[in-house]
């Protein structure tokens, strides 16, 4: 079952009790990250209890800007971007950024792709909803089990697709 958007208790309510009939719910819901989801709908008014026991993942997904293939710049990486991404200093990887040609209109991007986080909600994770526990401690929880958003822009990054500019511009950290 498809709910266009949470955006108020009235809508969080249906998904939560289609999902508690047995219905598998999909759904969107504005939010900085995977796990504010979780809190995005405590504040709504859900109970964690029954989100605990309704919610199976959470997905969060932004769009970077693909660097022009025509006009890419490539670059080593320094060391503050070494110690930032937790990269070997002593082996820096080759990263690449956008200059601009008739290609891409000056722009030095053409085109966009996704990078993705998926919080699996796990028996650790739904206690820690069940109990109220806070965001910063899921998220340190969310971590260990996946390494977020913005490590999915790395791998993007060292693929060539997009700059580390365009990475942190997406996921900035609030």
């Amino acid at each position: 079952m498809m709910v266009g958007e949470i955006r108020d208790l009235e809508t969080a309510e249906i998904a939560v009790q289609s999902s508690l009939t047995g219905h598998l719910v999909l759904s969107t819901l504005h939010t900085n990250s995977a796990v504010g989801a979780v809190t995005r709908l405590r504040d709504m008014g859900v109970e964690p209890f029954l989100l605990s026991s309704t919610l199976l993942g959470v997905l969060a997904q932004r769009l970077v800007r693909l660097l022009c293939k025509e006009c890419k710049q490539p670059y080593t990486v320094n060391d503050v971007d070494c110690e930032r991404f937790a990269l070997d200093a002593a082996n820096p990887p080759t990263f690449y950024k956008a200059e601009g040609c008739k290609h891409c209109n000056f722009q030095g991007y053409s085109g966009r792709t996704g990078i993705y986080e998926l919080v699996n909600v796990d028996d650790n994770l739904r206690n820690m909803i069940h109990d109220g526990t806070s965001e910063h401690e899921i998220e340190r929880y969310a971590r260990q089990q996946s390494p977020g958003i913005r490590y999915d822009g790395l791998r993007r990054v060292l693929a060539g697709d997009t700059s580390v500019e365009e990475v942190l511009r997406v996921t900035k950290e609030d």
